[in-house]
């Protein structure tokens, strides 16, 4: 962890987050095997250090203890459950300089939006602490004056759960403190590349007083991740599986889960369009697009894939749009201060990045700026105009920082351009008429839609995705859902 500023005296130093084991029933554990694999800095390729290799016999034990300590968790009162997530948030905001450097060193985003990525996964530990509290059953008026009848919501039990690289903290806060809240419990794997926050999550779940078992975290490298995924989807003790990643692994994850009837909750592929209309303020489009874009170096699953600009203000927002990129983006080490944009997660990452510029020159595109490999993971932020439909950059999901630019006449034009596309998470475009703003809102096919903004997450509000984006929602009043079984109760003979 090289570069890293000294702790604030009394401070825990990142370094003292990395574990070198996995956390099943409160105790740090190594694999069966014995076996491990590296966990690299994606900025220098340095070995930040090891952890488990585990596989499908050590993920069995972890929901055998996970299955074990939900008999006891769910009797547990709402109230219980929320005072200890909120002694995890705290702790969570408590070190929250030394976790945003420790995931920065294994994922790469710069130190400062690591730090937001803390605060942002505390969020959801501060939320689903008040939502544990509001979970509420209902009386019907009956049709009958003998009988009486209820409704009843229940936790569902343990809850399996597959999180992606880019969001090693928030991600993980944001489906098991839903599920730690609902009075569920917890079998977790995290992405190979960054298993040092979700470990470092459960070192302050267990100072917080979360018992044993309630959360467990199985860490695997990529050789061991199908059979970790389908030990999860496939165990009759598990009754809920999550995961956020790509539609492909997502589909396989579903069909796994139909051999045990799962309740299944995905958050999968983008392809976001972003629409700068005629009537929109170019100048706060720009800044718009900057952070739908070019966040977390364009590796977001709500990032802005298409931008369409209407043909009456295309050139002054490219112009203008240029301009911020080249003075504002900065390419670095995420640790190192005044860096903007940190490196991609691994070398394959660059390579498809690079394939999508490459392809889309070579159907007409013209390179704005950037457009080249900078060594390493790293790459230029680039922006491309002449984008056609046929191009990869303008039908796949891109993952980094390509803005391809596309032209626009009509409302309807775009609208349908904007829909073309199997994927419905997220929509952007910005308008300063009304009426415009509430048709287009309601037409765009896709579960987000920010209006005049450009980073619309939130602990708060329901996030999801409409057509193969995914299923179920995480987050605010609406993510606890997804872990409770409701239940129908007559009583009769009264």
């Amino acid at each position: 962890m090289d570069n890293v500023t000294p702790p604030k005296p009394g401070a825990r130093a990142a370094s003292s987050f990395v574990h070198d084991k996995a956390f099943v029933n409160g105790e740090w554990v190594p694999a069966s095997s014995g076996k491990t694999f590296d966990v690299v800095n994606p900025a220098n390729g340095k070995v930040i250090g090891s952890v488990p290799d585990m596989d499908a016999s050590d993920t069995e034990m972890a929901i055998k203890v996970a299955y074990k300590a939900f008999q006891s968790w769910k009797e547990t009162t709402a109230k219980e459950r929320s005072v200890l997530l909120k002694k995890w948030a705290d702790l969570v905001n408590q070190n929250r300089e030394e976790l945003a450097k420790l995931l920065t060193s294994e994922m790469g985003k710069p130190v400062a939006e690591s730090a937001g990525e803390i605060m942002y996964g505390a969020g959801f530990l501060d939320l689903f602490a008040e939502e544990a509290k509001r979970v509420e059953g209902d009386i019907i008026q009956t049709p009958m004056k003998s009988r009486r009848i209820l409704v009843l919501k229940q936790p569902i039990g343990v809850s399996g759960m597959i999180t992606p690289w880019n969001f090693p903290n928030a991600m993980i806060t944001r489906k098991a403190g839903a599920a730690i809240a609902a009075g569920c419990t917890v079998v977790l794997k995290p992405a190979e590349d960054t298993p040092y926050s979700a470990l470092a999550l459960c070192e302050l779940a267990k100072e917080a007083g979360i018992p044993a078992g309630v959360l467990n975290v199985v860490t695997s490298s990529r050789d061991n991740a199908s059979q970790v995924g389908k030990m999860i989807c496939e165990s009759p003790l598990v009754t809920k599986m999550s995961f956020t990643g790509s539609t492909f692994v997502g589909k396989l994850l579903l069909q796994q889960c139909a051999s045990t009837v799962k309740k299944v909750s995905l958050e999968l592929g983008g392809n976001a369009p972003f629409i700068v209309f005629e009537s929109a303020d170019v100048d706060a489009a720009v800044q718009g697009t900057m952070g739908a874009k070019f966040r977390c170096s364009g590796q977001t699953c709500v990032c802005a894939n298409r931008i369409y600009v209407h043909e009456s203000i295309f050139d002054e927002y490219v112009r203008k749009f240029a301009a911020v990129v080249e003075k504002d983006l900065k390419v670095g080490d995420g640790i190192l201060p005044g860096t903007t944009q940190g490196p991609l997660i691994n070398k394959k990452a660059v390579e498809k990045i690079d394939a999508h510029v490459q392809d889309a020159v070579s159907k007409g595109a013209k390179v704005v700026c950037g457009g080249k490999s900078m060594g390493g993971n790293f790459y230029e932020p680039t922006i491309l105009t002449g984008v056609t439909g046929d191009m990869r950059c303008a039908k796949e999901e891109i993952f980094g920082p390509i803005a391809g630019i596309i032209k626009f006449k009509t409302e309807d034009e775009v609208v349908g351009l904007a829909n073309a596309t199997t994927s419905g998470l997220s929509g952007y475009f910005y308008s300063r008429d009304i009426s415009q703003i509430w048709r287009v809102a309601e037409r765009l096919e896709s579960g987000l839609v920010g209006v005049n903004e450009g980073v619309i997450s939130m602990p708060e509000v329901p996030f999801g995705g409409w057509k193969e984006s995914g299923l179920g929602r995480e987050g605010g009043r609406y993510g606890i859902e997804e872990y409770l079984e409701i239940k129908y109760v007559c009583m009769g003979g009264l």
